[in-house]
Formats: C-alpha cells, structure tokens, sequence
C-alpha cells in the first residue's frame, strides 16, 4: 500500500507535472544541440577533448592524443595484456553493485520527497480524490470477479463429474476437453470483471475526472495477471481433481497453485502498475529501482520456499525414479539431488538481470519462462495422450487377426520402442525450442538459411522412411508367417517347414529392408551413394570369385528349401551323417545323431538327401520260422499280433491294414515271411518295436519255433571208421543242478 500512495501522490502533484512541462526542451532547441553535437564529433580534436572533459568529471586522469596512441603492450605492463577473469569478474560485480546503490538511492529520495512539508494542501485533495477513484475501481472489478467466480462453481462441478466418467483409456482426453471447458468458463468470468471494471472506469474518467491511463494500467495488468493464474488454475485445479492437468495430489495443488499465484500477483500488479506510474511522474531510474525492488522481494520469497520443499521434492523424484531404468532414472535422480540448486539459480540470475537490465531483463525472462513451460507442457500432455491412446497393447480387428495372426503382437511388440523413439524426438523438439526462447540461438533465422530449412527437411524424410520401411517390415513379417502356417491346425511336417523358411526369408527380407532404408536415409542427408552402390558391386564381385564355395553353399542350401527337402525335426541322411535337424541355415544344415554328435553338413558337399519323415514310413519286418512250421499258421499270428497293436497305444500312427509280402526267402535254417506296416512320418522304428515284442509272445504262445543257431559236436573217428565213445553221465541224486554244474556234468 506505500508503494501504491507513492504512485498517487506522485501523478496527482500539479507542481510536479508544471516543472516537467517547464523543463522539456523546445524542439528548436533539440536541433541546434543536435547540430553542435554533429560537429563537435566530425573534428578529431574536439571529440578528443570532449572525452578528456568527461573523464575529468568522472574522476578519471585526462589522456592525452599522444597517449591515446600508444599500443596494448605499452599502455598496460606486462603480464596484463588483457584482462584476467578475477578482475573482469570484480569490475562486473562493482558495477553490479554501483547500479543497486543508483537505483534504491533514487527510489529513497523519491519516499523522502513525499514527505516534503513544502507540498500544499491543496494537493491534498487531489491526492485523495485519485485513490477513491481507484479504490472504486478496484473493489468494483475484484467485487464482480469474486462473485462471478461463485456462480462459476456450479458449471465447474458439472464438468467434473462428466470428466470422471468412462473409460480408462480415454481419460486423458476427456481431462483436456473438462480443462478446456472450465477454462471457457473461467476465461468468461475473467473477462466479465475485465469489462465491468472498464465501464466504470470509463464513468470514474466522465463524472469525477479521473485519469484514464492510469485506470486503465490497472484493468490491463488486471487481465493478464489474472489470465496467467487462469492457467495457474488449469494446471493446479483444488477443488475438481478431473480439472487438473497435472497429477497433483489435492494439498499439494493447492500449495503449488497459491504460491504461484501470490508470486505472479505480486510481480505482475507491482511492474505493470507502479513502475509504469513511478517512470511517468518521477524518472526512469527510479522505476528501474522499484522494478529492482519487487524482484528481489519475489525472488527471496520464491528462495525460501523452494529451501522449505527441498526435501519433499527431492523424495518424490527418488520415488518416481524408482519406476524407471535407463537414462530417465539417471536424470530423475541428478535432478532430484540438484533441482533446488537450479531453482536458486534462476531466482539469482533474474534479480541480476533486473538490476544489470532492468528495462529489457524481465520481459524476456517472464517471456522465455513463459515459452518454456509451455513447450514442456505441450510436449508432456502429447505423450501422455498417446500413451493412453495406444495403452500397453493394441487390439486389432479379428477378421485382420484372422488374415494376419502374428500382426497384432509384433505390432505391440514395438509399442515400447517407438514410444521411446517418440519421447526422444519429443524432448529434442522442446529442447530446441527452449534454446531459441533463451536467445542461444535464433530458430526461426536459422530455418530461413538454406541449410537449416535442407536440415529440416531431410530430418522429416528420415523419419517418414523409417516409419515407412517399419510399416513395410511389420506388414511383410506377418504376411509371410500367414502364408507359411495357413491353417491353425498343421501337420508336423507343415510346421518343421514352417519353422524352417521362416528364419530363412524373414532374414533375407529384413537385410533388403534395412539395405535400402540405410541407402535412402544416406541419399536423403546428402551422401552420394553411387561410389557406395559401384563399390559394393566390385566388393561383390571380389567376393564370388573368392569364395565359390560359399555361394556353392547358399545357392544348393535355396533350392533344397524351395524343393522343400529338409525340414527342422526331420530325420534324414545327407552325406555321409544321419541325424535329425536341428537347424537349417542359409549355408549349412545341422544334425544331431543317435549318439548325441552334433554335425554341421554345407549344401556343397550334399549330393542327395534322404529324408525318413516325409508324408508317411513302413516298418520293414521279416520274421523266420523253421522248416517243420505251417507258413500260414504262422501268417495267422502275425496277424494276430497286429490287430493286438492297432488296439495299444500306436493306433494313431498305424495309418494302414498289415501286408503280408508273403515268403521272402527259404534261408539256411529258416523259412523267411516278410510283412509291411505303413505308419506316420518318424514313427516306424517305434511302431516296428512294439510289433517285434508281440510277434515274439504270440510264436511263443503259439509253439512256433523261431530258428536260432545251432552248434554240432563231433568227437571224431578212428582209422576203422569207429567214433570213440563218448562218456555220458545223468545224475539222478541232485534234482536241482545249477547251471554252471550242469554244464560241466553234461560236458
């Protein structure tokens, strides 16, 4: 309040506006002193002396022509050619500190002046009658902004019970529409006041002769502090939590929202009102001073509560850094540690630069602080709507799924990474525009050079063609999966080829892809790729005759895919290894033996494949029986024993009747019968050992003898043809004789 008397006092003194009237120079005046200040800098001598005459008054030794003359090294001794950083350092804050002591001595002697006993009484009057004119306004304009704002309540808790219905991934949207709305309201509200105010402004300046300018100083800073602390509101809401952008607790809005708001009343009503009152009526130095006043009482009012939050703060960034890996825990924990710090930096810089500057320091930094939060809040809510938007996976149509079924999760699977992607160029994008809003340097120059609008041009072709071949890659991956497994339900075979052509194309494809990306993308900044593209054809060239085989390989390992020869899974023979397969590359095939050998076979040196698991098999039986066996008795068992197997456990890889060849030989000892069972692909070997068993137990069961060796004693004969006699002895006394015994007894 003696701030705002000193300002009334000061416009309202008639005497004071008389001898500013008598003080203004004529304008013939200002050209004849124009015109001798033209010549006196056009003579070399004259401005030399008049340089001399400034110095002198200022308390400096006067330099004459001769000195003036002397070089660097002469004029300063050595060791001191140029001026260290200690004493650039102590002239800026001397300087600093002469300007402070200039700035409040004036805004002293302008408060002591008011008290100067030489002011009429008169005057008086005057005084009393402005500050009733602008109390009226005032209370007026504050009376009608309060008491819209309470009829402003209903509409507001409207809008957030609607904000907090539906669902949960588009709650972010309907925040923005709920904030939006209010924020209508509330600008109506604001404007309401903004106009009443001015139509009793307007009937304060026809019936009681008040001064307009000065009332309308007041309704101008009226609507833009008031516009700021609607933005305040929309971002720290108090009492409708679905009106709040940020994710604010109810108290901690309420603290962030009436700090702020004090801070930008405080500044926004003490330099937009009163300075422009004190540079009018008094002098510019001492508007300077007052402007250097209310900053530092902001700037000690904003220190000591950021040193009260410290903690809190910094306890909150921990905890959020918690959730995060990476390079954004690393930042959330530095700031966490520092931010404090930060802030007590930018309150030290703005109050030197209101003191340094004081006419041009605070409306760039209110308009970079201005941007700046701005940039960072449009680029949070961006990525805050897509991320709910998108949520951790999208849902794709089902007749698309049904088409494409691995479309969806590969899709999601770079959810993540191009939300990464995005948060990078987002923060790059703000950090640009926040360098240009601090004057480091000039955006919008710089887009206008050749270079920076090329720069930027080829920056969005980069990106449209990685977002284009990302597309392209997600479509053809998932396109080519459908077409390898057409059906949900797949025979073995389908999926071994399946899995087998999938590694091979889906590498093939995304070498092309990121081939042509890496060559366009390199066009596109401005690389010639034409000696790249005629180096790598001799590169290629170079690298077929000196490596045949390795194209030997890879053209053999083609066609025996697109022949659909091996398969993962199957069982084959190639070369001179048999095995299963485990993999199938480009240039080799890998098998894994009986024995658990692990072999790797190049396409070259395979010159036929034979593979064991291919659409269907046949157990290869032949089973003897001796001479004195009826064959068909024994065809009867055989079959016998294959109906008992088509009932066990291998009945779903039995695919056929058993065929019976017939006899197949009439061997040394035995009568040979040969038979076929056709089974699954790989299962012939299981399928014919249980079919051995069960041959085994029905002959047994069924008293047909199975030939075996046998071996023939001959204990020779004499020169008469008479065998010796062989000494044979039963033992009738042991009934149970062990095996070893009986052996030896029968021998």
């Amino acid at each position: 309040m003696i701030i705002v008397l000193t300002g009334l006092i000061l416009s309202a003194s008639p005497s004071q506006a008389k001898n500013e009237v008598n003080a203004a120079p004529s304008s013939s005046q200002e050209i004849n002193t124009n015109l001798v200040l033209a010549d006196l800098l056009e003579n070399s001598g004259s401005r030399q002396a008049l340089i001399d005459k400034l110095r002198t008054a200022d308390g400096e030794p006067t330099a004459s022509p001769s000195d003036s003359k002397l070089t660097s090294t002469e004029a300063q001794p050595k060791g001191e050619q140029k001026k260290s950083f200690a004493r650039t350092i102590a002239l800026t804050t001397s300087n600093i500190g002469s300007s402070i002591k200039q700035q409040f001595s004036a805004l002293f002697t302008a408060v002591a002046a008011l008290f100067n006993s030489e002011i009429a009484t008169a005057e008086t009057a005057a005084i009393v009658a402005v500050a009733i004119n602008i109390a009226v306004l005032i209370g007026v304009t504050f009376a009608v902004f309060i008491l819209f704002r309470l009829f402003a309540r209903r509409p507001f808790s409207i809008i957030n019970t609607w904000a907090c219905k539906g669902a949960k991934k588009y709650a972010m949207l309907r925040t923005i529409g709920a904030v939006t709305a209010a924020g209508l309201v509330d600008t109506g509200v604001v404007l309401s006041a903004y106009l009443i105010g001015n139509t009793t402004a307007s009937l304060l300046h026809t019936h009681n002769g008040a001064d307009a300018t000065r009332l309308a100083l007041l309704l101008n800073a009226f609507l833009l502090v008031e516009g700021v602390k609607l933005l305040l509101r929309m971002l720290f809401a108090s009492r409708f939590p679905a009106l709040r952008l940020l994710p604010l607790h109810e108290t901690q809005a309420k603290y962030c929202n009436r700090f702020f708001a004090n801070l930008v009343g405080f500044t926004g009503y003490g330099i937009m009102v009163l300075v422009p009152i004190v540079n009018k009526n008094l002098a510019p130095t001492s508007g300077a001073a007052l402007t250097t006043l209310v900053v530092l009482c902001a700037a000690i009012y904003f220190s000591i509560v950021v040193l009260r939050n410290k903690n809190d703060i910094r306890q909150n960034l921990l905890t959020k850094a918690k959730a995060y890996q990476g390079v954004r825990s690393i930042v959330l924990r530095l700031l966490a540690r520092y931010w404090h710090l930060l802030a007590l930096t930018y309150a030290i810089a703005v109050t030197f630069s209101s003191v340094l500057y004081p006419e041009t320091a605070l409306p760039f930094i209110a308009t970079a602080s201005l941007k700046t939060g701005f940039y960072i809040g449009i680029g949070a809510l961006l990525l805050t709507i897509i991320r709910q938007l998108i949520g951790r996976e999208i849902n794709l149509p089902t007749s698309l799924t049904e088409q494409l079924p691995q479309l969806q999760s590969r899709v999601n699977t770079y959810i993540p990474t191009g939300l990464k992607v995005l948060g990078t160029l987002v923060a790059t994008i703000i950090s640009v525009f926040t360098l240009d809003a601090w004057a480091v340097f000039d955006l919008y120059a710089w887009y206008d050079t050749e270079t920076g609008s090329s720069a930027v041009s080829s920056l969005l072709d980069c990106l449209l063609i990685l977002v284009l071949a990302s597309t392209f890659w997600i479509l053809a991956a998932s396109y080519i999966e459908h077409r390898l497994s057409p059906n949900k339900k797949v025979t073995p075979s389908a999926a071994a080829r399946a899995e087998t052509l999938l590694g091979l194309f889906r590498s093939s494809l995304a070498i092309v892809i990121i081939v042509m990306t890496v060559m366009i993308i390199l066009s596109e900044i401005g690389v010639e790729i034409g000696p790249l593209i005629a180096g790598a054809g001799v590169l290629g060239l170079a690298v077929g005759f000196g490596a045949q085989k390795l194209v030997q390989d890879i053209i053999n390992g083609v066609f025996i895919q697109l022949e659909n020869a091996i398969n993962t899974g199957d069982y084959v023979n190639v070369g001179s290894h048999e095995g299963t397969v485990e993999r199938v590359g480009i240039r080799s095939v890998a098998l894994r033996d009986l024995f658990g050998t692990y072999h790797i076979v190049p396409f070259s040196s395979v010159e036929a494949v034979s593979n064991f698991t291919r659409d269907f098999a046949f157990h290869l039986g032949e089973y003897g029986i001796a001479y004195r066996e009826n064959i068909d008795h024994a065809i009867e068992h055989l079959k016998a024993a294959f109906e008992e197997l088509r009932q066990g456990a291998h009945k779903d890889d039995i695919l056929e009747d058993l065929q019976v060849a017939g006899v197949s030989a009439l061997a040394d000892s035995s009568v040979n019968i040969r038979v076929l069972i056709k089974t699954a692909p790989g299962m012939q070997w299981a399928v014919g050992r249980a079919y051995n068993r069960l041959v085994k137990m029905h002959f047994d069961k069924a008293g047909i003898e199975i030939p075996f060796p046998h071996t023939t004693l001959y204990f020779g004969e004499d020169k008469e043809g008479l065998a010796p006699p062989a000494y044979v002895r039963v033992d009738t006394d042991k009934p149970e004789i062990a095996p070893t015994e009986a052996s030896s007894t029968t021998s």
